[in-house]
């Protein structure tokens, strides 16, 4: 479960409600995830850093998902630096990078799991995934794919495998935040990848 505080990071200061739900979460045997935002590299990594220390502290959650990654080589040096921070901070933590498209082959010695593609289904029909992508095990890579049509879940799935993809979230959800809740064949998909495991 990713755990979005402000929209940008662990915010200033903690949130009873979320520590209350995190809770529950953990009790429930659910992995956490905390969200940070690095605006393509031009988020202060000192303020990464920061949300890092609060997720621990107030929730108790030391993985992390780096969102608004860079894709080129540019970045590599910021993601890198906060990579081996949350990693020496919480060793054995986990950094999910999402650059939401394939990025320069570097980044996979930067992220532990690499979101390889975010975005819409008709966008995802046109995906090009590199020929170094069997370089690594697919538990390397992840899917978001939204707007996806109930009868092209399966389809997707099974692409998603051939592509030698490790996780992958699929919903028809749309607009804004098609995050908002979980796909209406929420079940359904549960059950297509279990069968695929």
């Amino acid at each position: 479960m990713l755990i979005d505080i402000t929209s940008s990071g662990a915010g200033d200061s903690p949130d009873p409600n979320y520590q209350a739900t995190i809770r529950r979460a953990r009790a429930a045997g659910i992995t956490l995830v905390g969200y940070s935002a690095t605006d393509y590299g031009r988020r202060p990594a000192a303020a990464v850093e920061m949300d890092v220390r609060h997720y621990k502290s107030w929730y108790g959650v030391t993985d992390i998902f780096l969102d608004e990654v860079s894709s080129n080589d540019s970045g590599l040096a910021y993601y890198r630096q906060l990579s081996d921070y949350i990693h020496t901070s919480n060793p054995g933590s986990l950094v999910i990078l999402n650059p939401g498209t394939y990025p320069s082959q570097p980044y996979m010695s930067i992220g532990d799991i690499v979101l390889a593609f975010e975005g819409p289904y008709a966008e995802y029909l046109r995906i090009s995934v590199p020929g170094w992508v069997d370089d690594y095990p697919a538990a390397k890579f992840a899917y978001a794919i939204y707007g996806t049509p109930e009868s092209r879940l399966a389809s997707t799935i099974s692409a998603s495998q051939r592509e030698h993809v490790g996780y992958i979230y699929v919903t028809a959800n749309t607009g804004a935040n098609p995050y908002r809740s979980l796909a209406g064949y929420w079940a359904r998909e549960n059950a297509i990848i279990a069968a695929c495991a």
